[in-house]
């Protein structure tokens, strides 16, 4: 894998790429940053990621998975994405900072694009109303969230509490206090306290959450 840039985005998930075991080249303009990580990461060096031929002399032509963390500097990160497009290479994420900038790296051919300060907030805005434990938002307006059990699905199965049919999701799996996430079953009764897990489009976890 090959990460470029290692601001605070590129460092924290090359360092966690390599903590899983991942063999990771991180790149950056800026010397002190790559000495920062030249102990942690599996090689770190200092280089102009628009240039091609400085790209090639690196092996970056020849990786599957790269990431573009560049933030600040939009051109940059654009020329740097667009350079990995003309590499070829088949999965290629790329930090955006603003919607615009989303839109113009999928437009040079990025696969992935993450706006993690924006994504973070959205997430968060969900937490502070003390509804949900979490939440993850998907393409296409999908979700999941970790919420705890209304009060009118409890004491019965899912399958009567018809939560599915009455709202439109799905409960993927349940945890009682003091033990570990279960998968869900039709059979499954609901217990007060317990915490679910829940699927489906994002209005319609989020009406349930409402209900807690």
């Amino acid at each position: 894998m090959v990460v470029v840039g290692l601001g605070r985005f590129g460092s924290s998930l090359a360092l966690e790429l390599t903590a899983r075991g991942t063999e990771v080249l991180g790149i950056d303009s800026n010397p002190k940053i790559v000495q920062q990580h030249a102990q942690d990461l599996t090689h770190a060096v200092v280089a102009d990621t628009t240039d091609p031929e400085v790209m090639r002399q690196l092996g970056v032509d020849q990786f599957q998975r790269a990431v573009v963390g560049i933030g600040t500097d939009l051109e940059a990160s654009i020329l740097t994405t667009a350079l990995l497009v003309d590499f070829d290479i088949p999965h290629i994420w790329a930090k955006a900072v603003s919607r615009q900038h989303g839109r113009i790296l999928q437009r040079m051919g990025a696969h992935h694009v993450v706006l993690p300060e924006h994504e973070m907030g959205e997430r968060v805005a969900h937490l502070v109303t003390g509804r949900m434990l979490d939440f993850i938002e998907f393409e296409d307006d999908y979700a999941m969230v970790k919420t705890r059990a209304p009060a009118e699905a409890v004491g019965m199965p899912l399958d009567q509490s018809r939560l599915r049919s009455k709202y439109g999701v799905t409960v993927v799996g349940v945890k009682r206090p003091g033990e570990g996430f279960t998968y869900a079953t039709a059979d499954t009764v609901i217990n007060r306290g317990d915490v679910l897990i829940l699927a489906g489009r994002t209005s319609e976890v989020e009406r349930v959450a409402d209900l807690t």
